[in-house]
């Protein structure tokens, strides 16, 4: 029998987001462990980095666009909101996703060798969870959409789903927590307060450079 899903089933599923990121983080981790004595490690960084895009269907890089179109165009709170709702994709989305998939690739690539397994699997499940930070602590910047539904239905436990891996990485993992912390607070608050809100789109945007910004801490910490 097809099961029937509903809006609120979708929402529900925001309690999981840190699981979904321990899959993608266990894939990427094997990934490189099978190909890094064969492939040159800046070759590898970046197939990792196309990997992860292709692994959730572009979806988190889709809302990324959206929301460097909508949120750069120096246009009015409506008309950024309308333009984030535009399929299309327009310049300054380009440029975001070009800037970011440099810079992810480039920072991964500059990662001590010793702290690469750890933050493959960590940066996935931390990016996750701070999209339920963003849908559990901030308002919803329009009145309907599917990201209304998954604030509806945040949960606390993916707190605690989040926090698991820090009895194996102890403190590096507790440091990157932070950071996805402070960085999802900070993009969170200057996204409301141009936009009234969050939204779906801002959820992949908040995702995406937060993994960077995780990478960067890594990197701080391990030269």
């Amino acid at each position: 029998n097809q099961t029937e899903w509903k809006v609120e089933d979708f929402g529900a599923s925001v309690t999981y987001f840190p699981l979904v990121g321990l899959v993608i983080g266990a894939f990427m981790w094997a990934l490189y462990s099978i190909a890094n004595p064969y492939i040159p490690v800046s070759l590898l960084m970046l197939i990792l980095v196309i990997f992860e895009f292709l692994f959730t269907g572009g979806l988190h890089a889709d809302g990324f666009m959206d929301t460097c179109d909508g949120l750069f165009s120096g246009r009015d709170r409506e008309r950024k909101l309308e333009i984030m709702k535009d399929s299309r994709v327009g310049s300054n989305g380009v440029v975001g996703f070009v800037f970011l998939t440099l810079l992810k690739w480039q920072l991964l690539v500059n990662l001590p060798t010793i702290v690469v397994p750890i933050v493959l699997v960590s940066m996935p499940i931390l990016s996750r969870y701070t999209m339920v930070i963003s849908i559990q602590k901030f308002p919803y910047a329009r009145p309907d959409g599917i990201g209304k539904f998954f604030a509806a239905n945040a949960t606390s436990v993916a707190t605690v789903l989040a926090l698991l891996p820090v009895f194996f990485y102890e403190w590096f993992y507790a440091y990157l927590f932070v950071i996805a912390l402070a960085v999802n607070l900070i993009i969170n608050s200057y996204v409301t307060k141009h936009l009234g809100g969050t939204t779906g789109d801002t959820y992949g945007f908040v995702c995406e450079l937060s993994e960077v910004f995780i990478i960067l801490g890594a990197i701080i910490v391990s030269v």
